[in-house]
């Protein structure tokens, strides 16, 4: 696993890589600023695609109950294809 990933000017380290789903080329294609300040970054494939969803810790101004880290099992489970290869990168300081 990679230690040190940098994307949009953050750091961040692989928490977890289901089924291998990490592909750091396919998310610098699509990642953009909008995931900045973001806690953590959900990565899934859905029918050869990869989509992102931020994540938040409840300190972060952005936090809301629908992207309370806490609950980012459950959207995996909820609102994922069943099985799907995911990824969830947790931004680092540096």
């Amino acid at each position: 696993m990679e230690n040190n990933i940098e994307l949009i000017e953050n750091h961040y380290k692989l928490l977890e890589n289901y089924k291998d789903a990490f592909q750091e080329e396919e998310i610098e294609k699509i990642i953009t600023d909008y995931f900045k300040d973001y806690d953590y970054i959900l990565g899934d494939w859905s029918y050869g695609k990869l989509r992102l969803k931020g994540f938040c810790k409840p300190k972060n101004y952005l936090f809301n109950k629908i992207n309370d880290f806490k609950k980012v099992h459950t959207y995996i489970k909820d609102s994922c294809a069943y099985g799907c290869k995911y990824f969830i990168l947790e931004k680092v300081k540096k």
